[in-house]
């Protein structure tokens, strides 16, 4: 697999394009963890709540007990203690539901952040990365093929991918000389492909 190109200029931007785009890619990766954290960071006050729910609870539990325990009047006593009991496990249901949302948060937050730029990365610049290593491999390929063949398969992929004006540079005919065989309309129709590459000739 041939992921770079031969001539040094084309070399360079490809070298170039791929070390912003990972350069990219960490940054995003970095502003989600970072945001994650910051999410995260909410966390506290909805574990202070449900802490002061819970203990809120047990003592007006306790506290409701110890009421029972006075001959006679014990349930009437303890009944204002099993109520605020109540409370404090709706301050902890409050809590409990809050730290729920926050985690919810420190997840979709961050991987929405992330994703956005993957997307456009893998919209625009993968594409187009791909593109090229596969061509440039079934170009190497072509190595193995007698160099008239070889010449001729790779006008033709000029005739397809070059630039109208760039063929018509080679041949106010290139289509018509490919098909009569014309060498030296073929071979420039070859080399111009070659250098649509980046790659050197055979």
């Amino acid at each position: 697999m041939k992921l770079y190109a031969d001539h040094p200029v084309r070399a360079f931007v490809q070298i170039a394009s791929d070390v912003l785009v990972l350069a990219w890619v960490y940054v995003w990766v970095r502003a989600a963890l970072s945001l994650r954290e910051t999410v995260l960071a909410l966390d506290r006050p909805g574990e202070l709540l449900e802490d002061t729910g819970r203990g809120f609870t047990e003592h007006m539990a306790g506290a409701a007990e110890q009421a029972r325990r006075v001959p006679v009047a014990g349930e009437a006593l303890a009944a204002p203690f099993t109520g605020m009991s109540g409370t404090g496990e709706s301050l902890a249901s409050a809590g409990d539901s809050f730290r729920e949302s926050v985690a919810s948060l420190a997840l979709t937050l961050p991987l929405l952040t992330v994703s956005l730029p993957l997307l456009l990365v893998a919209a625009t610049w993968l594409p187009a990365r791909v593109r090229w290593v596969r061509q440039a491999g079934a170009t190497r390929r072509l190595r193995g093929l007698a160099p008239e063949a070889r010449s001729r398969l790779l006008a033709l992929r000029a005739l397809a991918s070059v630039a109208p004006s760039r063929l018509v540079g080679v041949h106010e005919d290139p289509a018509g000389a490919w098909h009569a065989d014309d060498r030296r309309a073929v071979d420039a129709l070859a080399g111009l492909e070659l250098r649509r590459l980046g790659l050197r000739g055979f």
